[in-house]
């Protein structure tokens, strides 16, 4: 089951003092076996809440940036190459996320000559991304690549095993919120910026980060 909120004494206030216990891997995952020595993130929003997950996308740092929902059943290869998105974590609420790959990269549309025929975009621009199942393997005419290396391509970090509708809802009662996505610093080194609970130590912890704040049309 995907994983919940942990709520504090008051249902309307969330206290990040622990993070939910990983779930199990959804049968559309890698296997268990490799399951069980992959590397666990945590997501954590500006109002204390923590999300813990499996990582299926780059594993380099932490990152952070705005949480935003997308709510469409098909066409990630499209959100993620969105410029509308960039600096943000974006959270898909429809449950199963991979499971058609992603197009060829090289293949150019025969209008628009510089642009990839299958994108929004050249490259990739969300910040980061959640999904509630993941699937490793991946079946279309015209998969080139599965959306885990796709991500890693780019470097954008990725978590399954979250209730994204969950979350959604979140958003969409109490308005969009920052987000980071947290490592061990076993796995990515030292922390970038001071603990904000004692479970963060074992975390690569990093600043927050408005893209709003930002001129992304120069970026």
């Amino acid at each position: 089951m995907p994983s919940q909120l942990r709520p504090s004494s008051s249902a309307s206030n969330y206290q990040a003092q622990t993070v939910n216990p990983m779930p199990h891997p959804p049968v559309t995952a890698p296997p268990c076996e490799q399951a069980a020595t992959a590397t666990v993130a945590t997501l954590v929003l500006q109002d204390g809440s923590s999300y813990q997950g499996i990582s299926f996308g780059a594993e380099s740092k932490s990152i952070a940036g705005e949480c935003v929902f997308q709510t469409g059943m098909v066409g990630y290869p499209e959100s993620l190459t969105d410029p509308s998105y960039r600096g943000q974590i974006l959270v898909l609420t429809f449950p199963l996320v991979g499971n058609y790959g992603v197009p060829s990269r090289e293949t150019m549309d025969p209008l628009l000559k510089d642009l990839p025929k299958y994108f929004e975009s050249s490259e990739i621009h969300i910040a980061g991304l959640i999904v509630g199942q993941y699937s490793q393997d991946f079946s279309h005419y015209l998969a080139a690549s599965s959306l885990g290396d796709w991500l890693k391509e780019y470097n954008v970090p990725a978590i399954y095993g979250i209730d994204t509708r969950a979350m959604t809802k979140k958003i969409r009662s109490q308005g969009s919120m920052l987000g980071k996505i947290l490592f061990p610093t076993a796995v990515v080194g030292p922390t970038v910026a001071p603990a904000e609970a004692d479970w963060m130590a074992e975390y690569q912890n990093v600043d927050w980060v408005d893209p709003n704040a930002r001129n992304l049309v120069v970026e």
